[in-house]
């Protein structure tokens, strides 16, 4: 991939040149217990913003600016942008690569600890919709992108670049190896559409994978209707506990007795269900049509 010069402006630092300028400028030494790995890609970048379908009226939250190539993009899109930051020494850096930019503000802290709803109540009030846009960590990328999902926070899009293989699952469907847990709660709250694949040639330090940029479009409601959406969780968490076990044997393990699993035949009977399938053949409206038999019997039978 090569950088289109024509669209640098004299603030862009996501080029090989102008990022190593930065990193030597600060003396910054690069931590790969945080992730750190720093996009150098102009066009990259360029995919990335477009995904997130921003315009003056909306706001961008960013996790993870390191730098603020990505950020300084965002802000010349978006009417605000947040970007939070974990790293301390990061923060004079992106002062003055964020100088350039007075609608893009740094909250200093771990996203995973922050207070989200504290924080699109202060900094986005009367906007007209909010995306989330980052080069997530890939050690925490699951942990970051569920509490975005869970706390249902006010989002039209999550545009992120994260490990192509959990891009990968996060958009499998049915009957795949990649199909999991992870993909039906990605699902349940989102539509996921791969936008592009990145090389690893295009960060600096190089990570050992390739990326993929993937844009979750978050909901209005659920594809399916449950009775318990924890217990729905509940029951597609414990139906990939083994993946090569059927789904009698994982859900048998996790709600019956030795002396009790037969009634599990009976409830999958009753929902159309194979007991000797496995758990990656199942769609979600099979699962939340098992979830909530299961949690109807359980509950008759003192469970």
């Amino acid at each position: 991939m090569t950088t289109d010069k024509s669209t640098l402006q004299p603030e862009d630092i996501a080029t090989p040149k102008r990022t190593n300028e930065v990193l030597k400028k600060h003396g910054l030494k690069l931590k790969k217990s945080l992730g750190q790995n720093f996009l150098i890609d102009q066009n990259v970048l360029n995919k990335i913003v477009g995904a997130a379908e921003l315009d003056a009226t909306k706001g961008a939250l960013e996790i993870g600016p390191g730098i603020g190539a990505l950020t300084q993009q965002l802000a010349k899109r978006a009417g605000r942008v947040v970007a939070i930051e974990i790293d301390q020494r990061l923060l004079p850096i992106l002062e003055e690569t964020l100088a350039p930019f007075p609608n893009a503000s740094v909250v200093h802290g771990d996203v995973l600890e922050v207070d989200l709803g504290a924080l699109f109540a202060e900094h986005f009030a009367g906007v007209s919709g909010v995306s989330v846009v980052a080069n997530l960590p890939y050690y925490i990328t699951t942990p970051i992108i569920m509490k975005l999902l869970q706390q249902k926070l006010p989002l039209e899009n999550i545009v992120v670049m994260i490990q192509k293989e959990v891009a990968e699952r996060m958009a499998a469907k049915p009957g795949g190896k990649d199909y999991g847990s992870l993909s039906i709660a990605v699902q349940y709250y989102c539509d996921p559409e791969l936008v592009t694949i990145v090389p690893h040639t295009v960060f600096i330090p190089q990570p050992n994978v390739d990326s993929a940029v993937i844009r979750l479009k978050v909901r209005r409601e659920a594809p399916v209707r449950t009775d318990d959406e924890a217990f729905f969780f509940d029951v597609v968490q414990a139906s990939f506990v083994q993946r090569r076990k059927t789904i009698y044997n994982n859900l048998a393990a996790r709600y019956f007795s030795k002396e009790t699993k037969e009634q599990l035949g009976e409830v999958l009977a009753s929902c159309g269900i194979d007991p000797s399938r496995r758990a990656e053949t199942l769609g979600m409206d099979e699962f939340a049509a098992l979830a909530d038999a299961l949690r109807r019997h359980l509950a008759v039978n003192g469970k």
